[in-house]
């Protein structure tokens, strides 16, 4: 099962169903008095949103899912440059026009191979990129996940 993107940056993700030991399944499946009950599924997907642990991997696995044939992802200096200006410019719009903000990219598979880039390096990375989308491009940093959300949608929109 791949993974599922939502309109609203909530990811749908498989859920590795939990590891059972011999002996287990009779257990789990018996009431106190040692009777059969139906065995109980646990759930096979998880909804994740921006900021939630495991998201930006998740968000990461999902764009690779979209292009598996895409190369390694490389980030150039004029990419970041321009994913930085995008990115502010997304967040700081009232009206959250990441299509708007696209079409203006002088190089888009440059721009989202650097935040492809930003995606695969984690939480940790993310962080740093808000940090140095304020530095260029002023105001606070973003919390990271909604730079990290804005990362999903304008690589959805890339796509």
């Amino acid at each position: 099962m791949s993974i599922t993107r939502n309109d609203d940056g909530s990811l749908v993700v498989p859920v590795q169903e939990p590891r059972h030991h011999s002996g287990d399944d009779d257990a789990r499946n018996a009431d106190a008095d040692g009777e059969a009950v139906e065995a109980r599924t646990a759930p096979t997907t998880r909804v994740i949103h921006p900021g939630e642990g495991g998201y930006d991997e998740a968000l990461s696995e999902w764009d690779a899912d979209q292009n598996p044939d895409r190369p390694e992802v490389v980030s150039t200096a004029l990419g970041r440059e321009e994913a930085m200006a995008l990115v502010h410019e997304v967040a700081e719009s009232p009206d959250h026009a990441v299509a708007a903000a696209v079409e203006k990219l002088d190089d888009p598979e440059a721009s989202g191979q650097a935040l492809r880039h930003v995606l695969v390096g984690g939480v940790h990375s993310v962080e740093a990129f808000a940090e140095e989308v304020a530095e260029a491009e002023g105001g606070d940093p973003l919390p990271a996940h909604k730079a990290t959300k804005i990362i999903g949608e304008v690589l959805a929109e890339l796509d």
